[in-house]
């Protein structure tokens, strides 16, 4: 008799997760995982599929205003600050930890200055925006309730911050509310949590462990934005997301009941070779790279663009603060994790 099918809950596929993903692709495309207590999607057009399906929770009922005009000139001018003072504090350094020093820090920083939040605040939301993956659809409501008053006191007493350009912002014609401002606001704190900080340090590790591909970024930074997409699709920072069916749904040939939770397998899609050739190598050049690491919605997603200037503003502080960057002697970078993956440590030599 065959060996039952292990559970992504394991011992030792957290470790490894894509050689259980294959299996899963190959023979079982949509599978019961008992101990998770979930069904496993794993080809990418399957996963694209269920994220881009309003009946297994993909979208919020009410996507917010696209303000992209008031958010990405402060979000680029806030990263760029911020990246560039946490790279110059590492540049004298014998060694460094990208992560503990950089990318745990560079996302929510960012969003904090470009709102103009104290920093006795952003301390406390940062921990709660560990959370806001809990809140799908609605802002975190302790994040919502900090924010409130500061919304309150720019409606008055306006400043340069993007909170206050928000206030006097406008959207389809309409002046924005204090909830529209407050879940904007919220959107750009959660997104630069725990997410986009895991995102940034498997960025950076593909690269240090492609020095080529590196050098090249280095000497063409207009190749930066293809690097991102590209690590994303090959290592999410969220391999496995969980949704539930809101209503009966039809999936791989099987219809699931209403209240089944279905776990959106964005790890193994993103290595689908029916998708991508050769989908292990990492590649620059990839003409295609078609992650899924933010959903398959075609809604603008501020925290999506937050990630993306982090990305760019924070590997070229890096690359102008420390050109000789490279991993430390001896140090191979090792990511952990099944529900979120990614490097917890990246040392290296600044110089």
């Amino acid at each position: 008799m065959a060996a039952p099918l292990p559970s992504l809950l394991s011992p030792g596929v957290a470790r490894d997760p894509y050689r259980h993903y294959r299996l899963l692709r190959e023979d079982f495309p949509l599978v019961r995982d008992e101990p998770l207590g979930a069904w496993l999607l794993s080809r990418y057009a399957d996963v694209r599929a269920a994220l881009a399906d309003a009946r297994l929770g993909a979208e919020p009922s009410a996507p917010g205003p696209d303000c992209r005009g008031l958010l990405e000139p402060a979000l680029r001018a806030a990263a760029e600050r911020t990246a560039y003072v946490l790279a110059r504090r590492m540049a004298g350094r014998r060694e460094a930890d990208l992560v503990a020093d950089f990318t745990a820090w560079l996302p929510a920083a960012a969003a904090v200055a470009a709102l103009g939040l104290p920093w006795e605040d952003a301390v406390r939301a940062q921990e709660w925006c560990r959370t806001g993956s809990a809140h799908p659809g609605a802002p975190h409501p302790e994040l919502a309730a900090l924010l409130r008053p500061h919304v309150v006191r720019r409606r008055s007493h306006p400043g340069t911050d993007l909170l206050s350009a928000l206030c006097g912002g406008r959207a389809d014609g309409q002046a924005l509310s204090d909830d529209a401002v407050t879940g904007l606001a919220c959107t750009l704190l959660t997104g630069g949590g725990e997410a986009t900080a895991l995102a940034l340090a498997s960025f950076l590790a593909n690269l240090l462990d492609h020095p080529a591909q590196l050098d090249l970024v280095r000497a063409r930074p207009g190749l930066i934005p293809g690097a991102w997409a590209e690590s994303l699709r090959r290592d999410p920072p969220a391999p496995v997301v969980l949704r539930r069916a809101t209503a009966p749904i039809a999936l791989g040939g099987t219809t699931l009941p209403a209240g089944a939770v279905v776990a959106c397998l964005i790890g193994s899609a993103g290595r689908d070779p029916y998708r991508f050739a050769d989908p292990d190598r990492y590649d620059i050049f990839r003409a295609d790279p078609a992650h899924l690491a933010f959903g398959a919605g075609p809604h603008y997603c501020p925290a999506t663009a937050l990630a993306g200037l982090a990305a760019e503003c924070g590997l070229r502080a890096l690359l102008d603060a420390m050109p000789g960057l490279r991993w430390a002697p001896g140090f191979r970078s090792a990511p952990r994790g099944l529900m979120t993956r990614a490097p917890r440590r990246l040392l290296v030599r600044p110089c």
